[in-house]
């Protein structure tokens, strides 16, 4: 969620906004939680974190941090508590707005906590449901007894297809089809009884197998009842942690697309092997068997350069028989076809890949993947470069291979395997021979143990008196006399140079004798042996390597044995020690290490401690132990790793140690509040808090105070305290203003996070006087509009704005038409919560800073009613055409109070009882079903109340397409011109707006356009009739539904109906004349790749033919120049003129009547020259040739209208 402070953001900043949102975790107890989030926003937006049921201040559970490099905002939870599953928040702000995201951390219990609170659960009482309870399989934990069925077996059958009973049975022994069958029939009915609780539908259960990825995953189609049902996920009867957002980083994740529920395991090793299985709250819903197959390459698949349409073979050698490997090309599984051919050789050790006809997208990285080991190698595919254009032929050769006698690796790994299968087969058969042996004896031992316990004499039986060895202080034995050995000797560890003592005790007073490697002792200088009634005692004064040996001792037939070795402390330089001892101080997020030095010794062990806790490698922690040295490593270190580290160095001879501390610096934690107001006056507030618990490893070097008003959005600085003050006084402050204030403690690591204040405000409450009491401006049914005066005294604080309140009438309840966190701002206010009928009255606040004031006096009382008015009209139509035979409906919205009387009339008559009226509130409609032609006419509504009436008319034209005019006339009466007459149409009289249209076109255009519109007559004059052309004319009726077919007129031509004109007898005037030149060829010396024109002007009647000829050839006909003949301009155009073009160019023109010709000259320069053209000269050429072009073109229409007139 996104708030923005401010209407408008300046150009360049933005509001905070997350670009990477933190995602949901589930995680188990005692591990290492975290959230990460990307945040944006100009300026750098501040990030803070938050929990719904819950504080985060505590920094040795919750840690914040900022990764400069990848610009992360992290939350991170170490060691994660069960009490800490919940919502979580992240902020983040600046000056311009604030964004929010949430996210849910689950932790699931486990371990003693989680078994005894189980425990907790079930009374004592219920202790056979207890028993009947049904617990998670561990196949690897729980033994079973001959004859007895796995409950693996089940786990997996029920979740198994039916073409896998068969190799299940094998699998697990078992033979009797049909009990099996009626055992699972049983089972699974149970199993669906327990599912159905929480799921609707499982189907497509899809047992685990490792993809193309390197990821091992099992998929089930589920509907759950209830989406908030837990999922649980067992390996081994163990319940594992997984995330369902988190796939990349988590070993076991699950992706839910759908009502499909994948479930994945990354980073693959031998102990991922197993039983996993998917519960819904308790009950089991699948299972399914994870084997990983203890195989190896011993020859991966090599880099492959083959040709196109070329065969690409990949092969390798397996360590172990493997049945099928899975081929990946390009992350695609690949399978037997057209295209691969997969090959396996007898003994399932060598496996082939060959790929047939190999083009260029067959390349990239191919792989072979056997259980959960794999191998990749590329095909290199190069171009055949043969002949273009042709289609390469497929080769019959093959390319790649391992490069190695595959055969030979195959056969020597087969004796191997055979070897190491026989040499376990021994094994096997021993360890069976051994059990039946241990049988048979089991019995004889039993019954002398029980001898030796009850003390039976085996004198009697003629055993020899031989009391037995007693070693160390637990065992104690009676010989028949009631002798025996009290407290044993122990094993001693001796430090070389220091005193030894064996002490052994006796039941009674009894000399014995001391033995060392079998050889009796007596005190002698370096040894006391010494006996103090029943207690005897051998010393060693001086421990020496001489010293380590087997001593027992023997009394009244009884003997106890030791041993003892001498040997030293683990040995540590001092100047290592020393320099161990030097604390290391690290930042937040910064690693720390530790090395210690020693002397190799036998039986040493290492442990590191801290706190008293020993440290296990995991998490953040890494130990590493060596044979001369051990390091410690933690990886970003948090403010809870800070305290005291210790190594302790350990062997049967003693303990040594070495402390350290470890020091982390970060920044304080925020200040200690809540923060107390010493003092609020109207010019100044004082504020007190807490030094921070924690200083971040740094002392606190001061503090920084900021301040918001309310309603505002900017946080400003108010200034720096130090740090050995914790008050502050705030002097500018507006009295009757509320502020918040924001305290941070400075370290010289950073800021912390804020202590912030609640609204305080400058001074007392003051609250505005009551404004005046509200005016009932205008009331109707659904609206009452209100006003009222301000309050005459202010208290000299500026009033935000009013509430409003309402009060029905014969009730005591005022309900509050707006709050007091949204006043109105205006002196005025439109109250549409009323009910129509009912009486009101209102009351107004005036509301400050410091809340809202006394209430006005109330106003009158007003009913929620429309007032009395007559009758009006809302914008009706007054005029519609209507198709007949069409529906017509008349609409008119009024306004009256109270509602009138509405009556209809047509033509001033009522309206026929086939017309249907409808009458709504504030409408009334005419309702036609089909309409006629007599239904056209004039219609008035009237509306009539108490106060007034009000008529309106509404003119209805009932009518159709028109029906065309009758025959049309034509006639000439002046000359030029031609009266146009027709019939009118059928439609005229019953359709006043009907109208005609006239289109006419003559012989000289051959197209139809319109000469007159809307026409209301029957006739129409034409001009501009010329002689000698025909002329058609169209007569088309229209009206407002269309227009009509036409009506077609004679023709009118030269001899139709035209006014007889008295002319002279024309005299005959021929125009044939042989060809002339008008305009004759001129001189041109182009240079050599220059274009050239030439142009002449020729007229004759008929039209003469004109030729070209260069040098008395006619050319005519040759490409190399564009000749054209317009109108008697002849014109010839050479593109680049040449040398050969030089020479004589004559125009030849012939007729009937006669020949005419010119000629020019035509000079080709050898060099190109500058020549200057004069403007003008070029301008007359042109206008001389356009003259030309039009004088004879039209010479021959001047002469006929000459002639005309003339005559």
């Amino acid at each position: 969620m996104i708030t923005q402070y401010v209407e408008e953001i300046p150009d360049g900043k933005s509001h905070p906004d997350f670009t990477r949102k933190p995602i949901a975790l589930t995680i188990q107890e005692g591990k290492f939680a975290f959230f990460k989030a990307l945040v944006i926003g100009d300026p750098e937006p501040t990030v803070t974190w938050g929990r719904n049921n819950g504080d985060v201040s505590d920094t040795s559970k919750y840690v914040t941090k900022y990764d400069t490099a990848t610009r992360e905002h992290l939350f991170e939870m170490a060691n994660v508590k069960p009490e800490q599953a919940d919502t979580y928040k992240c902020f983040a702000a600046n000056e311009f707005g604030r964004a929010v995201v949430t996210v849910v951390l689950n932790v699931i219990e486990v371990g003693f906590k989680k078994a005894q609170a189980d425990s907790q659960v079930q009374p004592v009482a219920d202790f056979k449901s207890v028993l009947k309870r049904k617990s998670k399989i561990r196949p690897k934990m729980e033994k079973k007894e001959d004859g007895e069925i796995d409950p693996k077996f089940w786990e997996l059958l029920i979740s198994a297809e039916k073409k896998d009973y068969e190799s299940l049975m094998l699998e697990f022994g078992v033979t009797d089809f049909r009990f099996m069958l009626k055992t699972l029939n049983e089972m699974k009915k149970e199993r669906e009884e327990e599912q159905a609780q929480f799921i609707e539908n499982l189907a497509n259960l899809k047992p685990i197998e490792v993809g193309p990825d390197g990821c091992a995953t099992f998929t089930l189609d589920m509907d759950l009842i209830e989406q908030s049902s837990r999922i649980f996920l067992y390996k081994d009867g163990v319940m594992i942690p997984y995330s369902k957002e988190l796939g990349d980083t988590i070993k076991h994740s699950l992706k839910i697309v759908g009502r499909k529920y994948q479930f994945s395991i990354r980073d693959l090793f031998p102990d991922d092997a197993g039983l996993y299985q998917v519960d819904v709250e308790d009950v089991n819903v699948f299972s399914t068997d994870f084997k990983i197959p203890m195989v190896d390459f011993l020859v991966k698949i090599q880099e492959c350069k083959a040709m196109e349409r070329e065969d690409a073979v990949f092969e390798c050698v397996l360590s172990q028989p493997f049945g099928k490997i899975m081929w990946v090309g390009k992350n695609l599984p690949l399978e037997a076809g057209d295209k691969y051919d997969i090959e396996v050789s007898e003994d399932k050790l060598i496996h082939r890949l060959i790929i047939k006809d190999v083009a260029m997208v067959d390349k990239g990285i191919y792989a072979a993947v056997a259980g959960i080991k794999s191998c990749n190698a590329f095909l290199v595919v190069e171009a055949d470069k043969g002949e273009l254009g042709k289609k390469k032929q497929r080769k019959t050769t093959r390319a790649g291979g391992a490069g190695v006698d595959l055969t030979a690796i195959a056969q020597e790994q087969a004796v191997k395997n055979t070897a190491d299968r026989e040499v376990l087969m021994e094994k096997v058969k021993a360890i069976k021979n051994e059990r039946a042996a241990n049988a048979t004896t089991a019995p004889d031992t039993s019954a002398e143990a029980k001898a030796k316990v009850k003390g039976v004499d085996n004198s009697q039986t003629g055993a020899t008196k031989q009391g037995p060895a007693v070693k160390g202080s637990d065992h104690k034995s009676v010989d028949n006399e009631g002798y025996s050995i009290k407290s044993g000797l122990s094993d001693l560890f001796a430090l070389r140079g220091k005193k030894g003592e064996l002490v052994c005790e006796m039941s009674h007073d009894v000399d014995g004798a001391w033995f060392k490697d079998g050889e009796k002792l007596s005190t002698t200088g370096g040894i006391a042996i010494v006996k103090n009634g029943t207690r005897h005692t051998l010393t060693i004064h001086k421990s020496s390597e001489d010293d380590t040996g087997v001593y027992h001792f023997e009394a009244g037939g009884f003997k106890s044995e030791a041993k003892v070795t001498v040997g030293e402390l683990p040995s540590v330089d001092a100047d290592d020690l020393h320099r161990f001892s030097k604390p290391v101080t690290v930042k937040v997020g910064q690693n720390a290490s530790w090395k210690m030095p020693y002397t190799p010794q036998d039986n040493l062990e290492v442990k590191w401690i801290k706190d008293d806790k020993e440290l296990k490698d995991g998490g953040g922690v890494k130990l590493v132990k060596e044979v001369n040295h051990s390091r410690l490593l933690f990886r970003e270190c948090l403010r809870s790793d800070a305290g005291e580290i210790k190594i302790q160095l350990k062997n049967p001879f003693g303990t040594i140690e070495g402390t350290s501390r470890l020091i982390v610096l970060d920044k304080p934690g925020p200040p200690e509040g809540p923060v107390e107001i010493l003092e609020t006056t109207s010019t100044v507030i004082e504020l007190q808090w807490g030094a921070p618990k924690d200083d971040g490893g740094s002392p606190v070097t001061n503090y920084i105070i900021e301040r918001q008003q309310l309603g505002q959005t900017i946080w400003k600085k108010m200034g720096d305290v130090a740090a050995d003050k914790t008050t502050y006084r705030d002097r500018n402050v507006v009295h009757g203003k509320l502020y918040i204030y924001k305290i941070y403690a400075v370290n010289p690591e950073g800021t912390s996070d804020a202590l912030q204040t609640e609204e305080t405000m400058a001074g007392v409450l003051i609250f505005a006087g009551r404004p005046g009491a509200p005016k009932v401006v205008s009331a109707s049914k659904t609206c009452i509009n209100l006003k009222w005066e301000p309050p005459e005294d202010d208290g000299g604080i500026k009033i935000d704005g009013y509430q409003l309140e309402k009060r029905k009438k014969d009730t005591a309840q005022w309900i509050a038409l707006n709050p007091v966190t949204e006043p109105i701002e205006v002196l005025e206010y439109a109250v549409k919560d009323v009910v129509e009928g009912a009486e009101y009255e209102f009351r107004v606040s005036a509301i400050n800073v410091s809340g809202a004031g006394e209430f006005s006096l109330p106003s009158v009382m007003v009913t929620a009613k429309n007032p009395n008015m007559r009758p009006t009209f809302k914008d009706p139509e007054d005029f519609m055409v209507i198709r007949a035979g069409n529906s017509v409906r008349i609409k008119v919205l009024y306004e009256a109070e109270p509602p009138p009387e509405i009556t209809w009339m047509k033509d001033n008559e009522p309206v026929s009882s086939f017309i249907q009226i409808i009458n709504t509130e504030g409408c009334s409609q005419l309702v036609i079903p089909s309409t006629k032609r007599s239904d056209s006419g004039n219609y008035t509504i009237v509306a009539k109340n108490k106060v007034g009436e009000a008529s309106f008319d509404i003119e209805v034209l009932v009518t159709d397409e028109p029906k065309p005019p009758g025959a049309v006339e034509l006639e000439q009466i002046v000359h030029g011109k031609v009266i146009v007459s027709w019939e009118a149409s059928p439609d005229q009289e019953l359709d006043n707006r009907l109208y005609y249209m006239v289109a006419e076109h003559d012989s000289s255009t051959r197209m139809w356009h319109t000469v007159a519109d809307r026409i209301f007559d029957n006739s129409y004059t034409a001009n501009n009739i010329m002689p000698g052309r025909e002329y058609h004319f169209k007569i088309y009726a229209k009206n407002d539904m269309g227009m009509s077919d036409p009506s077609m007129s004679p023709t009118w031509g030269i001899n139709s109906n035209r006014i007889p004109i008295n002319i002279n007898t024309p005299v005959e005037v021929s125009f044939e004349k042989p060809p002339s030149v008008l305009v004759p060829l001129k001189m041109h010396s182009p240079p050599k790749g220059f274009q050239m024109y030439m142009t002449c002007a020729i007229r004759g009647c008929p039209t003469p033919s004109v030729t070209w000829h260069l040098n008395n050839v006619c050319i005519n006909g040759d490409s190399n120049y564009y000749i054209t003949n317009s109108y008697g301009v002849c014109s010839m155009y050479i593109l680049r003129v040449r040398p050969k073009d030089s020479g004589e160019y004559k125009v030849v023109a012939v007729n009937s009547f006669g020949k005419a010709e010119c000629s020019t000259k035509l000079v080709v320069k050898g060099k190109p020259l500058k020549i200057l053209i004069s403007i003008i000269e070029v301008m007359s050429v042109l206008i001389w040739i356009l003259f030309c072009d039009y004088f004879l073109n039209n010479f021959l229409n001047f002469l006929s209208l000459f002639f005309f007139f003339t005559d």
